[in-house]
């Protein structure tokens, strides 16, 4: 039996704070790289140290939290939960949340961010993330603790399958069938307005789509035109491609099809 030990501990940063006119260190000592994972909260733990790596007492300040893009666009921003309460061993701590719903649509990167107190006059003081007065550090987000679904594919285009015939075709869709088994699952989401008629989900087992390639029926959801809520359909097995077919006119009708294998 392998015995494989893991570590439950307290993801804790140091930041600086120039409040007392010099800085006695001349070394980048607190610039590591914070790892956020995609997929769970995360609790941050920050204490404030002087110059002199003493902690700051905080009590009567509230900390706040932003983080930016590799755009330099700004998509987290919190405020911290104090921890200090005047007593010497939680001197200087407080929290931040990175919360699952925040990195939801963050793809893995590296992301900079800050920390700045404010005081009740609403006055702000920035810190550090070293000795260095550099404020901006940085933070990775990592997608591989937890992978997440794969990502929806939207279909939104048809073309009549020759003139006059009275059926539109969409553009095609890869069924991913190098990673999904044979009782793979797949669901589309058609979103319709007042189409009236009938939406056929065809697959193939071609290799490459063209004129001659072979479609066979897998599902076929009937709409009256009255549907106010996007109507989900759920097909199971392995095919190289699908494609989606209308037997009525789907132009404004039929604004989109989310597809995710």
């Amino acid at each position: 039996m392998q015995l494989l030990p893991r570590y439950l501990v307290s993801n804790k940063i140091n930041i600086v704070s120039n409040d007392t006119g010099f800085i006695t260190e001349y070394r980048p000592v607190y610039s590591r790289t914070v790892q956020l994972y995609k997929g769970i909260d995360n609790d941050l733990q920050f204490r404030l140290l002087n110059a002199d790596q003493k902690p700051v007492n905080i009590s009567s300040l509230t900390p706040k939290f932003v983080a930016f893009d590799e755009n330099n666009q700004m998509i987290i921003e919190h405020d911290g939960t104090l921890q200090d309460d005047g007593t010497i061993p939680k001197r200087g701590k407080f929290t931040i949340k990175i919360t699952e719903n925040d990195l939801l649509n963050v793809k893995e990167q590296y992301l900079k961010y800050n920390i700045y107190m404010v005081n009740a006059s609403n006055e702000k003081t920035l810190t550090y993330s070293h000795s260095h007065f550099n404020n901006n550090a940085t933070m990775f987000v990592n997608a591989n603790a937890f992978p997440g679904p794969v990502a929806t594919t939207s279909v939104d285009t048809f073309q009549e399958t020759a003139v006059d015939s009275g059926v539109w075709a969409s553009s095609t869709v890869d069924a991913q069938p190098a990673i999904n088994g044979n009782e793979a699952l797949h669901t589309a989401a058609f979103y319709t307005d007042g189409y009236v008629g009938n939406i056929t989900v065809e697959g193939t087992l071609d290799n490459t789509v063209s004129d001659a390639t072979n479609w066979f029926t897998i599902s076929t959801s009937a709409f009256t035109g009255s549907e106010t809520e996007p109507k989900p359909v759920n097909y199971t097995g392995v095919f190289s491609h699908v494609r989606f077919k209308a037997d009525a006119n789907p132009a404004d009708k039929i604004t989109q099809i989310l597809v995710r294998n």
